[in-house]
Order: C-alpha cells, then structure tokens, then sequence
C-alpha cells in the first residue's frame, strides 16, 4: 500500500515531464501549492492567552488526457495541517489523501460513458487530544475506494457522474480498530465492502474578480443496507487571490457516513451518552503563500 501511495504522489509529477509535442497538446496539466501559517506569541500578557502556532500544507494538482472520444482525467488533493499551543505537545489539524482517476468515451457532445476509482485516506496517526495513547485513526485506517460505472455530464467547468453500479471499499488495516469494529466493518476484520449507487458533482465557478468558488460532492447509497440513509462527503473551497504569490482560502467539509458510529457526551462529565452515525463538519480560513503551477 505504501507503494501505491508513493505512486499517486509521483502521477502528475511524471505526467509533467513529458515533452513530446503531440503529448503536451494532449495532456493539460497543473496544480496549485499552498501554505497557510499564524503564530501567537505572548509574555507577561495581563489579558491572558496561550501562544500559539499553526500552519497547513495544500496540494491540489490534476493531469487530463483528451483525445478525439477518449478522455482521461486524474487529480491528487493532498492536506495536512497542525497546531502548537505554549508547551502542548503538537497536534494535527487537517490530514487528506484524496485521488481519483476517472476514463471516459464520449456518447455526445457532453455525455460520456465513464469508469471512476477513487481512493481516500490519511497521512498520520489521529488522535482524541489530549489522549495520545490510543490512535484512533491511522493511514489505512480508515482508507476507502469507490469503483464506479456509469455516465458523465461534463461541461468547461463542471461534472457530474451518475453511477447505478459502484463498488465501495472500507479499508481498517489497524489491528486494533479493526478489532473494535471501526468505520463500520465488522469487528475481527480488516474491510467492508459495499455495492451501491454513486453520484459525484465537481464544479468551479469564478465569483468576483480574484475569486473562485470551487466545490465536490460525493453521494453514496449502499442497495443491501438502509439505501435511504446517503453517505455524504461535501467540500466547498473559496480561493481569494492577493498577488502572483500570496491567497487566502475558506474551506468548509462536511461528512456523513452512516456506518462510522460517534460517542458524543452531551453533559460535559466524562460519560458518553449517545454513539450513532452524526454529521462530521471543517471549517478552516487561511491566509499565506500560493504557488501555482
């Protein structure tokens, strides 16, 4: 698995390399790197406080392939974020692998017929601060792939996959949570899978002058296991220009998962009161460096 990791990350950074006429005319390629970053620093502060650091690492690069009907287009979102409060030990605050791959031949003008795989999944260990004991999540822990056949809407600046057969993976390669029956396999074993209908949106659209509004939305309903209850996993970015080299960015993320069961302890005692499927929502505003290539 970690080669196939390490695969991923090398994708786009190969595809670039090429530089055969007839390929450049091919292949669109880019990305866009950023890095967000506040400190606080505060001594002898009678208003009180905690110095504090935090920074996060973006990643977004796509490789796409058009010729005549056949179209082919890939992209890695890559995040990881931390923060460091006065003498607390370092925390994350964001981690994300997300790759998808995506062929298709064209039926029409903007329908295609089209094959997904999508893979998710995270960089290091996380943890329910301030207990550092125990992990409760892990790289692979979990990590998930949808297969999916279906039709795609494609447009400049949107897509839309329709997906009536799809395949989704639950991947919980950690003994440990494995054995608790985390992410919503079975206790004793390592993965889940799933068939079921899939409906992807991707969308960027400019708002005002220096800046875009970009959005994916990922939909899943499993045919064998409350086909009601629609796994959701939405990602709203706004990204504001400043100059050549510096941006700020508003994230929002929100997930639902029917399968991934959360404690909640609603007095505040130290008890858990509740444990059931519940919304997961990110919000993060950064301002700092941005490289786009």
């Amino acid at each position: 698995m970690k080669k196939f990791l390490i695969l991923l990350v090398l994708l786009p950074a190969a595809l670039f390399a090429q530089n055969d006429k007839d390929t450049t005319r091919l292949w669109k390629t880019g990305g866009v790197f950023t890095f967000n970053f506040s400190q606080v620093s505060l001594t002898n502060w009678v208003a009180g406080g905690k110095s504090s650091a935090s920074g996060i690492f973006m990643v977004n690069t796509f490789a796409n392939y058009k010729k005549d009907k056949l179209s082919w287009d890939n992209s890695i979102d890559l995040s990881y974020g931390f923060l460091k409060e006065k003498d607390n030990e370092v925390v994350k605050s964001d981690d994300k692998i997300d790759f998808s791959s995506k062929l298709g031949f064209a039926a029409s003008k903007r329908w295609n017929y089209s094959g997904l795989l999508n893979f998710k999944s995270q960089f290091a260990p996380g943890y329910n601060y301030p207990n550092t004991d125990d992990a409760i999540s892990r790289f692979m822990a979990p990590g998930y792939l949808n297969l999916a056949l279906g039709m795609d809407y494609k447009t400049e600046n949107m897509s839309v996959l329709l997906s009536p057969v799809t395949g989704k993976f639950t991947f919980v390669t950690d003994d440990v949570l494995a054995n608790a029956g985390a992410f919503g396999v079975d206790p004793g074993k390592k993965s889940r899978s799933e068939l079921g209908a899939f409906v992807k949106f991707e969308g960027k659209t400019p708002l005002v002058k220096n800046v875009d509004l970009q959005t994916k939305l990922d939909m899943f309903s499993n045919y064998l296991n409350n086909p009601q209850n629609i796994d959701v996993d939405w990602k709203v970015m706004v990204n504001m220009k400043i100059n050549e080299y510096l941006s700020a960015n508003l994230v929002s993320h929100i997930i639902y998962d029917d399968d991934v069961d959360i404690s909640v302890d609603n007095d505040g005692d130290g008890t858990i009161d509740e444990t059931g499927p519940r919304i997961q929502f990110m919000e993060m505003f950064g301002l700092g460096l941005s490289y786009k290539f």
